[in-house]
């Protein structure tokens, strides 16, 4: 038997986390996470709202969102991606938290109402995205991954890429838009905001239409990540991390053989 002790896993996550990070490239972490705040932040606007149709503002950039777990799930898996989602969530937290203390703070010169109630934020809103972009980026990154597992004969092909973002891209982000919205605009705000809300037909189309536009903002900016993912393997991006994976793997096979 093997005389090193298995770590723990919480040890061995908080490793293997720090490494991820470390060997994604900076570009698109940064990417990712500005695009993570700035959703949460413009999901406190509501730029349509008629009988059958309502639009937040976090759809102008969600889809950079989406595009940056493609591109990691492809290249790193959907364990690392959702890796990577958690991490964009905990700064988007921590900025959050920033912007509330700003807010609170007195201040004479000026009159910073505005600015205290935009960056202020609201709990519930920043609970009801929370939830929903975490629940639809595991669902994006595991359709990404079984998605590409179809595509046997030629996996890294543009073909492989396209259909695993598409799919993947458009049902993770009517899920993302669908429980943010009911959580928000059906149970939340009609507490709290004076009786506002959406109502489901509004929250069904709103995930609708803005799952179709994100796709239509993936399908155009798609190329651009299926040239990141070939440049990353070719370049074996990310080797030290992929090393330790496969060491990890390589020693418990050792030691559920012991």
């Amino acid at each position: 038997m093997s005389n090193n002790p298995k770590p723990r896993f919480l040890t061995r996550w908080f490793k293997e986390t720090v490494l991820l990070l470390r060997n994604i490239p900076s570009v698109v972490v940064a990417l990712f996470v500005i695009s993570v705040i700035t959703m949460n932040l413009l999901a406190n606007k509501t730029l349509v709202q008629t009988t059958y149709l309502a639009i937040d503002g976090g759809i102008l950039v969600s889809w950079l969102s989406f595009l940056c777990m493609d591109i990691v799930t492809k290249h790193y898996g959907p364990r690392a991606s959702t890796r990577l989602s958690i991490f964009a969530i905990g700064v988007n937290l921590l900025a959050c938290l920033i912007f509330f203390v700003a807010s609170i703070i007195p201040s004479k010169a000026d009159d910073y109402s505005k600015f205290n109630e935009i960056f202020g934020g609201t709990w519930f809103i920043l609970l009801s995205s929370t939830i929903a972009f975490l629940c639809s980026a595991i669902i994006n990154n595991v359709l990404n991954f079984l998605i590409g597992k179809m595509f046997k004969k030629n996996p890294d092909g543009k073909l492989a890429f396209v259909t695993r973002s598409y799919v993947s891209t458009f049902i993770g982000q009517f899920f993302d838009n669908l429980i943010f919205a009911i959580l928000c605009f059906m149970i939340f705000a009609p507490i709290f905001w004076d009786g506002f809300h959406w109502t489901f037909i509004q929250c069904v189309t709103c995930s609708l239409i803005g799952a179709a536009l994100e796709l239509v903002l993936e399908i155009v900016f798609s190329p651009i990540g299926y040239l990141v993912c070939k440049n990353w393997k070719k370049q074996e991006v990310g080797k030290v991390y992929f090393d330790y994976i496969n060491g990890e793997k390589n020693n418990e096979s050792v030691n559920l053989g012991n």
